[in-house]
């Protein structure tokens, strides 16, 4: 998992650096924020049962644009966000079924948000307009991320929980209750998203974004209860930047 995390970061790097020996010169760097929705989950093995767990995810971007590659926009995008991760339980019976709690009558929920500073850096293509328009874009880069803490929420006692109809009753347990071994994050993200821009308003940008996680957030030897346990997510983001540095080449539209 590490090599693939590697190799993809040299890979964005080579791909610059190729660019820079080609293609039409640009020198624009361009700084803002974003923010957005994400829905993520956690990918237990043995598996868990999850529905997506939905939180927000915001922070800095700036990015720097270095060419025009043939009809390609090659840009470099680095950020620093907060973001709100984790996963949300399905709990079932064996009849597969929500669990009734036979106190409150409502079934049994459980989720955990983990919260991260992440830091991706990705390189860009666009294709349409610089300055004045829309332009599509794909991104795709390495991202690290920090734990900061987590929370917990559920709607029943956990000393009272119906652990007799659960399916999965011990991994919940263990899951529910162990806190976060490993703090760093790293793994693989990649977006598809539209731009426009005004040269006096700055540059507007939606953007769908996945994230699949290559670390675990639990200890995964032999001895350990879980063999992986990495986070993955969709984001949906939108973004502002305003021109810090604008090229003087007169080809650019």
């Amino acid at each position: 998992m590490r090599r693939i995390f590697t190799i993809s970061l040299l890979l964005m790097f080579m791909s610059l650096s190729s660019w820079a020996q080609i293609g039409d010169h640009r020198n624009e760097l361009s700084i803002g924020v974003n923010g957005g929705y994400v829905m993520s989950n956690v990918g237990f093995t043995p598996s868990v049962t999850q529905k997506m767990h939905g939180g927000i995810t915001g922070g800095f971007t700036v990015r720097y644009t270095c060419e025009k590659y043939f009809k390609s926009i090659c840009a470099i995008v680095g950020e620093v966000n907060i973001s709100q991760m984790g996963w949300t339980e399905d709990i079932r019976t064996a009849d597969d079924l929500p669990v009734i709690n036979s106190v409150t009558k409502v079934a049994e929920e459980y989720e955990r948000q983990l919260t991260y500073v992440q830091v991706p850096l990705m390189a860009r293509l666009g294709w349409g307009r610089e300055r004045k328009g829309f332009q599509a874009f794909f991104q795709l880069g390495p991202q690290v991320g920090m734990y900061l803490g987590d929370k917990k929420k559920s709607n029943f006692d956990y000393g009272s929980r119906n652990v007799n109809d659960r399916i999965g009753a011990l991994r919940e347990a263990v899951m529910d209750t162990l806190d976060v071994q490993r703090k760093f994050d790293y793994g693989i993200t990649a977006g598809f998203g539209l731009e426009y821009s005004n040269p006096k308003l700055g540059h507007f940008i939606i953007e769908g974004r996945y994230y699949y996680g290559l670390g675990d957030i639990y200890k995964n030897s032999k001895s350990d209860y879980f063999g992986r346990s990495n986070n993955s997510g969709i984001f949906v983001k939108l973004t502002y930047l305003w021109d810090v540095v604008k090229s003087k080449n007169k080809n650019i539209k």
